[in-house]
Parts: structure tokens; sequence; C-alpha cells
């Protein structure tokens, strides 16, 4: 189910990103912790795509972690973009500067077995800074689900979502189907980040963990039988 509620893109005063987008201790995730087991909790990384001043994403992201964090089957981790500076040129050999940017999320890629990617949508596409965060890795990705939680204009951020999923599908990532999309966003939440009509989104979040719990579950355990061979 899709909800298509993406506003303008920098969030009105009265919708003032919070200062943190640590994840409740409840969903807190230690990002390097092995899992104990098939039956262990997945670590679900949230990538939160979006670097811009007076960005909205906080509102969304703090939305969505109180749901996940309510989860018993993830710990969530938050990889927030606005705290990483990696390049849009790539190298082989990257200098010290960016190995210490790499450091601050490569092992939290690796670490994680699923994803939910939180993007706005930039003139029908995603940003900068979070093509640069995919292209930068590559087996970190692979063999993991990714969902996908958007905001935009009219789109909901769709637009940029379906051009993301080409591009986890060259990362051998598997995306699921069912996303979480915001159409006018700054009109879906109150100013203390409330969605005011938060049935459908509820319903479409859940939807979505719910197949984010199965792919990562199952791909998990075929790792553990059988190494990957991308």
């Amino acid at each position: 189910m899709d909800i298509t509620p993406q506003a303008s893109l920098a969030a009105p005063s009265s919708l003032a990103a919070p200062s943190s987008l640590a994840a409740p201790p409840s969903a807190a995730a230690e990002p390097h912790a092995p899992a104990s087991g098939p039956a262990a909790p997945l670590r679900l990384a949230l990538v939160v795509g979006s670097n811009r001043e007076g960005r909205f994403a906080p509102v969304v992201a703090d939305w969505f972690l109180v749901r996940a964090g309510a989860r018993e089957d993830f710990t969530v981790d938050v990889v927030d973009l606005a705290e990483v500076d990696l390049p849009t040129a790539l190298s082989g050999s990257p200098r010290p500067a960016v190995r210490a940017e790499l450091a601050k999320v490569s092992p939290r890629l690796a670490a994680a077995d699923a994803f939910v990617v939180l993007t706005p949508e930039y003139n029908h596409s995603f940003p900068a800074a979070l093509k640069a965060l995919i292209d930068w890795h590559y087996t970190e990705w692979q063999a993991k689900p990714v969902g996908f939680l958007s905001y935009g204009g009219v789109s909901g951020g769709l637009r940029a979502v379906e051009q993301l999923r080409q591009v986890f599908a060259e990362m051998h990532a598997v995306t699921v189907r069912d996303t979480v999309s915001f159409r006018n966003a700054g009109e879906q939440f109150d100013s203390e980040g409330r969605h005011r009509d938060p049935a459908a989104p509820e319903a479409a979040v859940k939807t979505m963990l719910d197949q984010l719990a199965w792919w990562g579950s199952a791909l998990r355990e075929a790792k553990a039988l059988r190494p990957y061979g991308g």
C-alpha cells in the first residue's frame, strides 16, 4: 500500500527539525553486534538520504523510528547523511579524510540485515548525497532487503523511489514492493511531528516492515548456509 502524502523541501518554522535523529533507546542498535541466531532481531539501518539545509527529513524519520522501535523483530540504527561528507568523485584509494568519513558509515551498513531508505524528491530524482553513499559501497548492500520511505510534492517522492529501485537492483539488493510516501508532507504533520490522519500511514508502515522482516530473515538464514556469490 502506498501512502502518497513531500512537502516543500524546506521544513517550515513550525516544523523545526529535531536536534537529533538518534533512535529511541528501545530501538537503538549496536551496529557491530553480531546476531545470536536466526531468531535474533534484524538489524535495520534507516538511511536518512537528505543533507539539505532546512530539510523536512527529521520529521518523517522521527515518525518512522517510533513505529519501527515498537517492534521486537528489529533493532534500528540511523545513518544520517547530514553527518557524513562523502565526495561524489569516487576513488579506489581514497585519501585519509575520505577514509575517515567512510569509517562513520561503512561498518554500520555492513552490519545491517535490512535497510529503510528515507528520500525526498529533488527535481524528479533523489539527492546526490544518497547516490554518493550508495556508490561508495557495494558488498554492504548485497543480498539484503531495502524498503523506502519518501516525501515530496504531488508525487510523494515516488519518482525518486522508482529510480532507486533500479540502482539497488544493480547492487544485488532486494527492494520490497510496498512503500510509505508522504505527499505534501508539511500539511500532513502537525507542529509536534504527529501525523494528522495516521490510519493509512500506520497501515502502510506495518506492511512495509512486515515485508522487510520476511526478506531480512530469509536472506540472513540463506547467507548463513551459503555465502552470496554476487
